[in-house]
């Protein structure tokens, strides 16, 4: 438990100018804490290694953090999880899109689960309260995409396979 409150507070510290892209701006931290819920709560995961890199996991990716800091302060395993859901920011969106499909079948299955309850999280956001400027088609487009990559991490939960089914169902049709 002291494990996750400390990843929360250096999370929370690392996003704490960013905003999510809906209506409302929502502070970004909401993400983490939300798939660490959907993992905890949701699939009865009680990895601490898990929860634990579900919190930090776009640190790398979104903010100044380096791998070497969580090694550091959350150690190899939670580290090493979040270094196989975190993009290469350098290469084009498109690319990293594509790489997120072709690799979700051969990451972990601890970095396997955290990426499930991200595309489960991004789903429910998507659906409650897209981004402002996202057209019905653009919506559809992240919501097939998103299926895509959960098809390569099927089988390692069957729970929040099904939560992320039922989030793929309100997949939106029209403006």
């Amino acid at each position: 438990m002291n494990m996750l409150i400390r990843a929360t507070a250096f999370a929370a510290d690392r996003h704490r100018n960013q905003r999510r892209k809906d209506a409302e701006a929502s502070p970004y931290i909401n993400h983490p804490i939300a798939l660490a819920d959907v993992l905890a709560n949701e699939g009865d995961v009680a990895d601490e290694a898990v929860l634990v890199a579900a919190i930090l996991h776009d640190t790398i990716e979104d903010t100044e953090t380096s791998m070497d800091e969580l090694v550091a302060q959350f150690g190899r395993e939670a580290a090493a999880i979040v270094a196989e859901v975190t993009d290469d920011k350098t290469l084009p969106k498109a690319e990293r899109k594509r790489l997120q499909v072709e690799h979700a079948s051969a990451i972990s299955g601890k970095a396997q689960l955290v990426k499930l309850a991200d595309k489960i999280c991004n789903l429910r956001d998507i659906a409650a309260c897209p981004p402002a400027d996202w057209s019905v088609e653009r919506k559809r487009e992240y919501f097939d995409w998103a299926k895509a990559v959960v098809d390569g991490l099927r089988g390692v939960h069957p729970v929040l396979e099904a939560a992320f089914d039922r989030a793929y169902e309100a997949k939106p049709l029209a403006g």
